[in-house]
């Protein structure tokens, strides 16, 4: 295990410590893509669509994340391989759908005592597929804490979940000090130093939902962000931040007015939380579904599904490529 981990960690083509960036290190989000994308396959999807696989890597990182994942999640030969993309979220049969601005009014309504409030640092769980022309996807569900400690310095702590028990955290940080239980073992545990940066999304996010929504879209470079653009600034945000209740209610109402984000009704998520879904459906071949908390509208989760065959990657029409479901 320890010679698969510091293979792993030597094909890391830019660590955070290394004398190419003199301004300063990485952020965590520039440093997990590094360790995810090992290598970028010779033949990929079109720009716009490749931008969305999250990880995409080449055969040969393929077949050392399968052998990584193998022995982190499966113990041993002889046990049910464990590696399977999760199944589409399903709407509930007869669920009524919440227009989006009403669920921003109730959000406002439940914001006007400002709590719960704004933290830094986030919990997440998350499922990536990782595709390579000509191979079989695998996808490597994680778990992640990152806190922030008063003198600026941060921690992450990544394990892989156990898929036996999906849905179910094996990370707590009830005593302030991040740490996997039960099941799960340790992918990565660093110490960052404190952050260079005050640019979104490591600034603070406002709470005014015009503010929120030029935060977002200098999150993404571009000053008319599409709702895909929003949604994936929104998940940068939420990988850092743990949205209070004025900021939920403005991320709501700017959702609520941007277009083609139409309410299909109730789900059930991951981590068995009741919410409204949300869904646009890109040109580019992908499903975008947004769960939000019917009280409050905070984001419980973001799904990514494909809505075309991609026969050169080895996934159809209703495979999951990407979900992240946030914990509080």
């Amino acid at each position: 295990m320890t010679d698969e981990l510091d293979l792993l960690r030597r094909a890391n083509p830019v660590p955070g410590d290394g004398p190419h960036f003199g301004d300063g290190p990485l952020d965590h989000r520039a440093e997990r893509r590094l360790h995810a994308l090992l290598d970028r396959p010779r033949t990929a999807p079109s720009r716009r669509l490749a931008g969305r696989f999250r990880p995409v890597w080449a055969l040969t990182a393929v077949a050392a994340v399968a052998a990584l994942t193998s022995a982190l999640l499966l113990g041993g030969p002889a046990t049910t391989p464990a590696i399977a993309a999760p199944r589409p979220l399903a709407v509930l049969a007869d669920s009524t759908p919440v227009p989006l601005d009403r669920l921003a009014e109730r959000a406002a309504s439940a914001a006007r005592d400002g709590t719960p409030r704004l933290r830094q640092g986030t919990h997440t769980q998350s499922w990536s597929l990782g595709m390579t022309e000509g191979e079989p996807p695998i996808t490597l569900p994680q778990e992640r804490i990152v806190r922030w400690t008063p003198d600026g310095r941060h921690t992450e702590l990544v394990v892989a979940t156990d898929p036996r028990h999906p849905g179910r955290p094996v990370l707590t940080d009830e005593d302030g000090e991040p740490r996997p239980v039960h099941d799960g073992k340790v992918i990565s545990r660093q110490t960052f130093p404190p952050s260079w940066s005050d640019a979104p999304p490591a600034a603070r996010p406002p709470h005014d939902p015009a503010r929120l929504r030029a935060y977002l879209a200098e999150t993404v470079r571009t000053e008319t962000p599409s709702t895909p653009e929003l949604l994936d600034a929104t998940e940068q945000l939420l990988d850092r931040w743990t949205l209070g209740a004025r900021e939920s209610a403005a991320l709501a109402r700017l959702l609520a007015d941007a277009e083609g984000l139409r309410p299909v009704g109730e789900v059930t998520d991951r981590l068995d939380r009741r919410g409204q879904a949300y869904v646009y459906d890109d040109h580019s071949g992908v499903r975008h579904m947004l769960i939000l908390n019917p009280s409050t509208g905070a984001v419980l989760g973001l799904e990514v599904t494909f809505t075309t065959d991609q026969p050169e990657y080895g996934v159809r029409a209703g495979d999951v490529m990407q979900y992240s479901a946030w914990l509080r």
